[in-house]
């Protein structure tokens, strides 16, 4: 069973590196390409990572506003 588990992970690891992160779509209103100022695989994450959370604190915030108005 351990020979088989093996492939598996390895066709996840390379669908998640080939999955590209496209910064112009994740910031739409910028005006020039994002994606050749930060072609570094890494930074693109981090900066994909950056807005999830500030989606995240955004939602938590406008809960703890709707909490306080009733």
């Amino acid at each position: 069973m351990g020979e088989k588990d093996e492939p598996l992970q390895e066709t996840g690891q390379e669908e998640e590196k080939k999955r590209e992160i496209d910064l112009n779509a994740l910031f739409p209103e910028k005006e020039y390409d994002l994606n050749r100022l930060f072609p570094d695989e890494s930074t693109k994450r981090l900066l994909y990572e950056l807005r999830r959370n500030k989606r995240d604190i955004d939602r938590f915030i406008k809960s703890l506003h709707v909490e306080e108005g009733e």
